[in-house]
């Protein structure tokens, strides 16, 4: 008996030591996996911010009755949560770097210059460079993954008129079209104050513009908690070498030699000029080529949205000169330099330019002269300032130049401006 309890007693404390090593080992398996997966760069984040991006956007469309999104568009909204691109290239950002944000439409042959011109600028590097499509487009699409000078983060309108071909804010077979009398052809829409009806690839500039904003300011994760400036320019926007540079100058000098300044300007408001060439800075009306302004600018304009989404302008830029900056009850100034940093070269309308048989300009380059000055900041902080008074521009009682009178449209714009609040 003996020789045969011993035996069974080693096997027992053997199979007790056993259960506990497995299930030692166990434990320390889940949690390695548990810790392998947070500590896979960007995925933690990545993870967190989709899931709450879906629930969070889930919300947003059934408080604000948003348009029923198709497949392609909720793509796209999956791809603007990705994060930047060459962060391996530039993994961190100058302390002080001023956003730069690229609006663009489908005008490749434009687009290739101003990704041409970014290349050379000086301090490119050093900052993140946001593109945002109006809608999908392949070509335009292809241009902006070639991009390799610094971090790059891509956004895409999931709303875009572009992207929906059958419904709004699309076109759908309902829809009233040019003149239509809505009660005599029983379709939808509201005319314009000229008795026009809405045109797709017309209202999107507006729509493109204002969800821009909204996203840039309040929606990404990378930029929702800048409180600093940032940079907006467009696909037919040649930028210099030295304007990054000129820019953080203007900025940095803003609160003092401006201080009634709302933002900083890379070229004259008038897109025919280069600049005086004197020695000293300009405080003029706030142009469109090359603007950057903070939070703070950014708050005073989402709180004119009614404003912005109901006057009858399918311009966002005269919108905002017509009916937004009057509103602030003071003129709203920018600070320049006395040469520019940046060129309007555009020669044909938004959604024009994009076949190699209407191309816009010629062999895909613009005739734009680079000195040695446009090389470096030109910019000096002991300038005084020469502020341009009583400018020209859209007189009270303006009441737009149409394209924007459906009822639709304004509330996809109010969407828009609620949509991260």
């Amino acid at each position: 008996m003996a020789n045969y309890k011993k035996p069974r007693f080693k096997d027992a404390a053997f199979k007790r030591f056993l259960s506990v090593v497995l299930g030692t080992l166990l434990l320390v398996s889940l949690l390695v996996v548990s810790l392998g997966t947070n500590a896979t760069p960007g995925s933690s984040g990545l993870d967190e911010g989709l899931s709450e991006s879906v629930v969070n956007i889930q919300s947003f469309r059934e408080k604000l009755n948003l348009p029923k999104e198709n497949d392609f568009s909720i793509r796209l909204e999956k791809q603007n949560r990705l994060p930047p691109r060459n962060i391996d290239l530039y993994p961190r950002l100058a302390k002080d770097h001023i956003t730069i944000v690229l609006y663009v439409h489908n005008r490749p042959q434009y687009l290739r210059v101003v990704v041409n011109s970014l290349s050379k600028v000086v301090g490119i590097s050093e900052t993140l460079l946001i593109v945002s499509h109006d809608g999908y487009f392949e070509e335009m699409n292809k241009i902006v993954e070639g991009i390799k000078f610094c971090r790059l983060k891509q956004i895409f309108a999931p709303y875009s008129p572009h992207v929906f071909t059958d419904s709004f804010p699309g076109v759908s077979s309902k829809d009233c079209q040019e003149k239509d009398d809505a009660g005599k052809k029983h379709c939808v829409g509201n005319p314009d104050q000229y008795g026009n009806h809405r045109s797709p690839n017309i209202v999107s500039l507006k729509h493109h513009w204002w969800w821009m904003m909204n996203t840039v300011w309040d929606g990404l994760k990378e930029t929702r908690g800048h409180d600093g400036h940032i940079l907006f320019i467009e696909e037919d926007h040649f930028i210099y070498p030295n304007a990054y540079r000129n820019l953080q100058l203007l900025v940095s000098l803003k609160p003092n030699k401006c201080p009634d300044c709302y933002a900083a300007n890379l070229a004259p408001c008038d897109v025919n000029l280069r600049g005086e060439g004197r020695n000293s800075l300009v405080a003029e009306r706030m142009g469109n080529v090359g603007y950057a302004f903070n939070r703070t600018v950014w708050r005073k304009i989402h709180g004119k949205a009614k404003e912005f989404c109901f006057f009858d302008d399918y311009n966002w830029d005269i919108t905002m000169w017509a009916t937004v900056y009057p509103s602030f009850g003071s003129p709203v100034y920018t600070l320049r330099g006395p040469r520019t940093s940046a060129v309007h070269f555009g020669k044909c309308g938004l959604h024009q330019g994009q076949g190699k048989t209407n191309a816009c300009i010629d062999n895909e380059s613009v005739n734009v002269q680079v000195d040695d000055t446009d090389k470096v900041a030109n910019i000096r902080p002991e300038w005084d300032v020469k502020v341009y008074q009583n400018q020209p521009g859209y007189k009270a009682g303006f009441k737009g130049w149409g394209g924007w009178g459906d009822n639709r449209d304004h509330r996809l714009c109010l969407n828009f401006a609620q949509m991260y609040h």
